[in-house]
């Protein structure tokens, strides 16, 4: 790997930084906000100080042959310790039990950083190695066993993080924790890769120890590119509960904006003269399925004098007769009373433009009967099907087709 492979994945950890920042300002006394953080911004440390150039610079800076190595040693086992900080409190349990496994891992950490710092302190490393200080010096004392505890804390860590994951994905099934479950499962392939890069490299420092260097390709090619990867995926498992609810709301919203349309635009001669709500080129889906609801909703009451109750409830017991549940049959009701309605406008107004019919019925309270987003979409599909069959509304099939 090279500069750029390294470079990239770092950035790609700033940009989920970045777009998080708000989230960790508005709620910075929370444990799990400090957690994310830490994870994001330890895991973007470890790939710029663990990139070659990167590592070239620091050790010219600091004048110490190979600081890059512990420093880099230290980061990621922040990660690590920040990512089982995390799951503790995303997990919860009572307030007293998840400070004292918080600070029990922290403490955990931080003695572990200590000792890499003796360790190297006690070392003696000379020659600068940018890709392959872990098997050049795995029989140098004291960084062997730097090595060594580093790649066991990693490899410990990350089982503890995988065995936690899957043991409570496999506890979530229903839907409203599905973005949690798919998290969960994500993380796992994450820290599970980690395992990985932590075992091969352990096996070619093994070699090491057996006399050859022919494995040392495990830790200085194979190694590394699955370092990251498993970093994309534990961001990704980690913000995957957080954003997914956003994106699934927005997926939502975006269908039954565009669900709405047929009607929406069937309605159109029946705008009136109100000033509409203006959707600008950066309004969410939200605010678009919003406005276009509230539009067929201020054209369906323009549309009132039109509507036929009596045919509005033969269309619903029709319906019910085909056996369609009561809400399905009333939504076709309103969808055939609807194109009925636009039918006799249509006839009206060829006949006499400046005059509205009254209505041969009571007129059911459409707008109100069918409202909300999800309703009116549901509505928008049912009419579009009807207005794309040959057959007259009043037999048309409660099915839509």
């Amino acid at each position: 790997m090279t500069g750029p492979d390294y470079y990239i994945p770092a950035g790609v950890l700033a940009i989920a930084l970045a777009v998080k920042s708000p989230s960790f300002w508005r709620s910075w006394r929370s444990p799990m906000s400090k957690s994310i953080f830490v994870i994001l911004t330890a895991s973007a440390a470890g790939f710029v100080f663990g990139a070659p150039p990167t590592i070239e610079r620091v050790n010219r800076l600091t004048g110490v042959a190979n600081i890059s190595a512990l420093l880099v040693y230290c980061i990621l086992l922040c990660v690590s310790c920040g990512s089982i900080v995390l799951l503790i409190h995303w997990r919860g349990g009572p307030e007293d039990i998840l400070r004292r496994h918080t600070r029990t891992w922290i403490a955990a950490t931080a003695v572990v950083i200590v000792v890499f710092c003796v360790l190297f302190r006690l070392s003696t490393v000379p020659i600068e190695h940018q890709r392959d200080f872990d098997t050049f010096y795995a029989n140098t004392p004291f960084v062997r066993e730097m090595v060594v505890l580093y790649l066991t804390a990693h490899l410990g860590s990350a089982a503890v993080v995988v065995t936690k994951c899957w043991r409570w994905a496999r506890e979530l099934r229903d839907l409203q924790a599905a973005w949690t479950h798919w998290g969960l499962l994500v993380l796992v392939a994450g820290f599970g890769i980690g395992m990985s890069f932590a075992l091969l490299k352990l096996l070619a420092i093994g070699a090491r120890w057996a006399g050859t260097d022919r494995w040392d390709s495990l830790s200085t090619d194979v190694a590394p590119p699955l370092a990251g990867l498993g970093a994309g995926l534990t961001t990704i498992g980690f913000l995957l509960p957080v954003v997914g609810p956003r994106l699934g709301s927005m997926w939502v919203s975006w269908r039954a904006y565009r669900a709405m349309e047929p009607l929406w635009r069937a309605l159109q001669p029946f705008a009136g003269t109100g000033k509409p709500l203006r959707i600008g080129p950066t309004s969410s889906p939200e605010f678009r399925a919003m406005a276009r609801s509230t539009d067929i909703s201020d054209r369906l009451l323009n549309l009132a004098p039109h509507l036929d109750g009596s045919h509005h409830e033969a269309a619903k017991q029709y319906a019910a007769a085909q056996g369609c549940e009561p809400e399905a049959a009333l939504i076709f009701a309103e969808a055939a009373t609807i194109h009925a309605a636009l039918a006799l406008a249509e006839a009206s107004d060829r006949a006499e433009p400046r005059q509205l019919p009254p209505a041969s019925g009571p007129g059911p309270a459409l707008p109100t009967l069918v409202s909300g987003t999800n309703g009116l979409a549901r509505l928008s599909i049912q009419f579009s099907k009807i207005h794309r069959s040959s057959v007259p509304v009043g037999t048309a099939r409660a099915d839509g087709s």
